[in-house]
């Protein structure tokens, strides 16, 4: 085995050891950055019916207590690392109906109020759908290290 090869696979091994860290850092920050969103909303959840209205989305107070009860969920289960891959999949509807509703117009950068950042949740969320919460979760304290 060449030098290069066994130098890979031992970085590549003792990195596994941090990956339950980075899993842990990325919830808490996809957690922190629904936190704001999801709090304005819930403050005047009348102002978010009418702006949901305003974006032709369909039971526009319903659609509003829905995405709300999705991005509060979000946020305290991201947060505890509990049913993470579940909570993902409505969070990733929620920026799915963001990205078409709001910033699509606006093209990609974050500077135009594009569709960059609900691009990168969506992305952490697929992580998290995929890999689960890690070892620093509730998912792993309940379920044993079975596909947290």
């Amino acid at each position: 085995m060449s030098y290069c090869k066994k130098l890979y696979l031992e970085f590549s091994q003792l990195s596994q050891y941090i990956s339950s860290l980075s899993l842990l850092f990325a919830r808490l920050l996809i957690a922190y950055g629904f936190y704001e969103p999801a709090m304005m909303k819930w403050n005047d959840v009348a102002s978010t019916s009418k702006w949901f209205d305003s974006l032709s989305i369909p039971f526009s107070t319903l659609s509003a207590y829905i995405a709300i009860g999705a991005e509060t969920l979000g946020v305290i289960f991201l947060f505890l690392g509990f049913l993470t891959r579940v909570i993902s999949i409505p969070l990733i509807i929620v920026m799915i109906i963001a990205i078409f509703t709001v910033h699509i117009g606006n093209g990609f950068s974050i500077a135009n109020n594009g569709f960059e950042i609900p691009l990168y949740y969506m992305a952490f969320l697929m992580i998290f759908t995929t890999f689960g919460a890690g070892r620093f979760s509730l998912d792993n304290i309940i379920f044993k290290n079975k596909g947290y």
